[in-house]
């Protein structure tokens, strides 16, 4: 699913909200989460999962075509652990 099919089925379900409105909801939902981990805080959505953001050293490593060496600089990357909830929604039989 696309944000733009997600921002749909949420106005579809809520026939009494103007889509632009769910939008700038959505929009606004990515937004803070996004600027909550830019300053290295965790973000929690209870039942779903969380966002945080690792730190990674920088290293050595080879290019794969020549396997020459090259330096990797040091870098924060994303990272998501789902919840428990969602876990087991999506494994059950």
């Amino acid at each position: 699913m696309i944000r733009s099919e997600l921002i749909q089925r949420i106005a579809d379900e809520n026939p009494h909200l103007y889509q632009r409105d769910v939008e700038r909801i959505v929009n606004t939902i990515f937004e803070e989460i996004t600027a909550a981990m830019a300053r290295g805080d965790r973000v929690e959505l209870r039942g779903f999962g969380a966002f945080s953001v690792k730190h990674r050293d920088a290293r050595i490593g080879r290019n794969p075509r020549t396997g020459e060496a090259v330096q990797v600089e040091e870098k924060h990357v994303p990272f998501f652990k789902t919840g428990k909830l969602l876990r087991e929604r999506l494994n059950e039989k």
